[in-house]
């Protein structure tokens, strides 16, 4: 687990440089599933929501890159499961399109809709032949992929 305490020392006001780069190093713990780390960060002031440049939670990256514990921590952290990133895609459709299994039954555990976004999951799984997830988001509810919210 990286150090996440507070920097000894008097206070001083980051840059804007200083800040863009805590946020990446941010969203790379969850590109990369550093669950503690960044239940850490969370649990000390970082919004659970927080978005990058292109509107992705930092739910949206551990979900799309696999990583089922990071996005399950975050999830019951109180991250918004169903938050559309600026292409209009849910972190579900993304695990979806990326066949990560076990991140999708995180995400529909935790009440995402497969409904939500443009491609919705369903419409993401059949237009790329991942029939056993169409079966699972089916299964949980979905009946008509052309739904929306």
């Amino acid at each position: 687990m990286a150090d996440v305490s507070p920097p000894a020392g008097p206070a001083t006001t980051p840059s804007y440089a200083d800040l863009l780069a805590v946020g990446e190093q941010i969203f790379g713990l969850a590109r990369v599933g550093d669950t503690e780390t960044l239940v850490a960060l969370v649990d000390r002031g970082v919004p659970v929501d927080l978005r990058d440049a292109a509107g992705n939670s930092l739910l949206m990256m551990a979900a799309y890159h696999g990583h089922a514990e990071a996005t399950a921590a975050l999830a019951g952290r109180g991250a918004d499961v169903d938050l559309l990133n600026d292409a209009g895609r849910s972190p579900l459709a993304g695990a979806v399109f990326k066949g990560h299994d076990q991140v999708v039954r995180v995400l529909v555990g935790h009440g995402a809709s497969p409904y939500r976004g443009a491609p919705n999951a369903i419409a993401t799984a059949l237009a790329f032949g991942r029939t056993d997830l169409e079966r699972m988001l089916r299964g949980a509810g979905a009946t008509d992929a052309r739904k929306k919210d």
